[in-house]
């Protein structure tokens, strides 16, 4: 299997940062944002990996990048021209570097500390399909794609934004996909926003009867979504590798910052 992040989009919700970089390349604690995907990928074993990003941006992320030899994987690029292309168009823009083999999809501002190596290695003997990653998120769901289960854990809908949601399942940015994901991407049509949407890409998959998801019990961050979540990532991250004291420390200060 292959892997595939996505660093595009313009980002105008993290305004003023982002008019001088782009959003994947801001720090989250003590590493740029863009490596925390990496690592995940890495972690679950992939050595080829794909980074799609605007025109603006590519050679910033090749002049990173090629200072770090410590991941220890091939790493090409991809330039996504129309940033409001939406994400299923940057995942069409990976049909090469697939080669037919599948590939694990994560959009470059999802932070979370849980594991892929299990979901890949299941996903990599699922005969053929594709397979999306879950958070419970009761009170935030209805702003991502809504995942709904049936009492068996099998896919019955997702929906994108909906007002009246169907379950807490909200749609992370993690994704994988048998080499059928770009025949469904060139049959796929705009939404009314112009986008093409992945959760219009899963329903494919949801109409053939192959899509599974797996639900995260760690936490997951979408750093690139706001100031706030961008701050949550931060100290989630910094949490994990500060000891006690510090910890008490860094939370006396958000809470006196609320």
């Amino acid at each position: 299997m292959k892997g595939v992040i996505l660093a595009g989009g313009m980002a105008t919700r993290l305004r003023p940062l982002t008019w001088v970089t782009n959003k994947h390349l801001l720090p989250i604690y003590n590493k740029p944002m863009i490596f925390y995907p990496l690592e995940s990928l890495v972690q679950a074993g992939i050595k080829e990996i794909l980074i799609t990003t605007n025109p603006e941006h590519v050679g910033q992320f090749i002049t990173l990048l090629k200072k770090i030899d410590n991941f220890g994987v091939k790493i090409s690029y991809e330039v996504q021209d129309n940033p409001k292309g939406g994400i299923a168009q940057a995942i069409g823009l990976s049909k090469s570097f697939a080669d037919n083999e599948k590939i694990v999809v994560i959009l470059g501002d999802n932070i979370f500390s849980y594991n892929l190596s299990k979901a890949v290695v299941d996903f990599d003997r699922q005969k053929k399909g594709a397979k999306v990653v879950a958070k419970r998120m009761p009170t935030e769901c209805k702003h991502y794609g809504v995942i709904e289960l049936d009492k068996k854990g099998k896919v019955i809908s997702i929906e994108e934004k909906p007002q009246y949601p169907k379950s807490d399942l909200a749609q992370t940015g993690i994704y994988m996909y048998d080499s059928q994901v770009f025949d469904f991407i060139e049959k796929q049509n705009p939404s009314a926003r112009g986008e093409m949407e992945v959760t219009d890409l899963n329903n494919f998959y949801l109409k053939q009867g192959t899509l599974t998801c797996e639900v995260l019990k760690d936490w997951w961050v979408d750093a690139g979504s706001s100031f706030e979540e961008l701050m949550r990532a931060n100290i989630l991250v910094a949490k994990e590798l500060m000891g006690e004291n510090e910890k008490k420390d860094l939370m006396n200060l958000y809470r006196n910052r609320e």
